[in-house]
């Protein structure tokens, strides 16, 4: 008899870990879309810059008009989640991608490419909010850590699909191509969410009880599901937010905004996204001659950077949030360090695009497993739920701003001051950002949400006592 119980129990047990599995791939989706169209630019630019006859500040327009897009959905997508739910969020994303695709592929001149850019970004924007915030609520504790950051390896493997696709069309300088490709995996995230259910916490927070109880037993495949729903709902009454944007300033929430926002702008201050943007030019201009060849290398560092996302997704849910962040930060300072000395020291050479391969790839891994996927899943679970989808839009917003703040001056800072003091510069911001992730950032593996929000309330009361 007990046997048969463990069979069943196992059995379930099982079907709920193929739900989850298939919901994340599904919503992970959105993070290839995000991956590719940010990565896609990199390549495409060469030809759309000879296409166009654009400037150097035309140039940084382009690359950033999908930041601006991103930072406007971002600040929409966490309220427009709260409200309407993370699912149907993210059917709307889904379409917006596909829309945004096909416009940006026909554009006849930049300022049609430049909008519809924008219009793609707020896709980015949307689908940065809400998928980690939809595969946080779906996941078991104990597996949350790699669920959430199938999103940041989807946005990696998005990027290396660019970059292939970049090489594969760059003999026929067909950037149109390029751009327009991303309608295919648009169709099928939205077919996917289509499928897909609400989150339980989401239903539970919009007094929809027997919907969440049905789809909490349909996502961990067990039939007695009611200990997780009444931790849900026991830790929404002891919320006293209501979900409006002062709601983030109160005491017990303001260190987990303060992680989220610092994070938030160090992910991409740290330079980043000029690697993911601008590749192929730092590496033209290190000594690759030929565009194909400085496509190909970039390739290299995008190889590079699913790796090191596959592993940070092995060991988040092993070895904890705050050593991967402390040690990967650690690398990115090392590396974004020799980079700038190089360039300093060389003159454009066979020799100096060989350190500047090997520096990328040594930089973008140690960003891949820590800040990467680390900042998309603590802003997905440090928040309160009565405010997840609006503060976790907020540090996405401030994501995207500071991404467009960098992506924009990036040009311009290598053309008054160098690449050298430019990589150097990102080097400093990397150091300030270790310190921050030492002194601030909390370690939440292995809690469940409610826990960590009773971690805040906790630490709230201790401050109180102490003052």
């Amino acid at each position: 008899m007990a046997n048969n119980a463990i069979t069943a129990l196992s059995h379930a047990h099982l079907r709920g870990a193929r739900f989850v599995y298939i919901a994340a791939v599904f919503a992970a989706l959105g993070g290839l879309l995000f991956g590719y169209d940010t990565g896609v630019i990199s390549g495409a630019l060469i030809f759309i810059k000879r296409e166009f006859g654009l400037t150097t500040a035309a140039e940084e327009i382009v690359v950033s008009g999908v930041l601006l897009g991103a930072t406007i959905g971002a600040i929409i997508g966490g309220k427009a989640a709260d409200r309407f739910g993370r699912r149907r969020v993210l059917l709307v994303t889904a379409a917006i991608f596909g829309i945004g695709a096909l416009a940006s592929a026909v554009a006849p001149s930049p300022a049609i490419l430049i909008a519809s850019r924008v219009v793609l970004g707020s896709a980015i924007g949307l689908a940065s909010t809400n998928v980690p915030v939809y595969l946080s609520e779906v996941a078991p504790p104990h597996a949350r850590g790699w669920v959430v950051s199938l999103f940041q390896l989807a946005v990696t493997v998005g990027i290396v699909v660019a970059y292939l696709t970049d090489y594969a069309f760059a003999s026929v300088e067909g950037w149109r191509w390029m751009l327009g490709l991303a309608v295919a995996p648009a169709l099928v995230f939205g077919i996917g969410m289509f499928f897909l259910p609400e989150t339980p916490r989401w239903l539970v927070r919009g007094g929809h009880h027997e919907v969440a109880h049905s789809t909490l037993v349909r996502i961990r495949g067990l039939a007695d599901v009611n200990l997780e729903i009444e931790e849900i709902k026991a830790s929404l009454a002891q919320q006293g937010e209501s979900g409006h944007w002062t709601d983030l300033l109160r005491r017990q929430v303001r260190p987990a905004l303060v992680v989220g926002l610092g994070l938030a702008i160090f992910q991409q201050i740290t330079g980043i996204n000029t690697v993911i943007y601008y590749a192929p030019k730092i590496l033209q201009a290190a000594g690759f001659n030929s565009a194909s060849g400085a496509i190909l290398a970039t390739v290299g560092v995008g190889v590079v950077n699913v790796g090191m996302t596959i592993l940070a997704m092995f060991l988040v849910d092993r070895a904890g949030r705050r050593p991967l962040l402390l040690i990967g930060i650690a690398g990115m300072i090392v590396t974004l360090g020799v980079l700038g000395l190089s360039f300093r020291v060389s003159n454009p050479s066979g020799q100096l695009a060989w350190i500047a391969v090997i520096c990328l790839m040594g930089y973008v891994a140690s960003f891949a497993i820590s800040l990467g996927p680390i900042f998309w899943l603590l802003i997905a679970e440090i928040y309160p739920l009565k405010i997840r989808g609006l503060a976790e839009g907020t540090a996405a917003t401030f994501n995207w701003g500071s991404n467009l703040i960098v992506s924009l001056t990036f040009l311009t800072l290598v053309e008054k001051f160098g690449a050298s003091s430019t990589f150097l510069l990102y080097a400093f911001a990397s150091v300030a950002s270790w310190l921050f992730a030492y002194y601030f950032v909390p370690e939440t593996r292995g809690r469940t949400l409610e826990q960590i929000e009773a971690f805040w309330r906790a630490r709230h009361r201790v401050r109180q006592m102490a003052n």
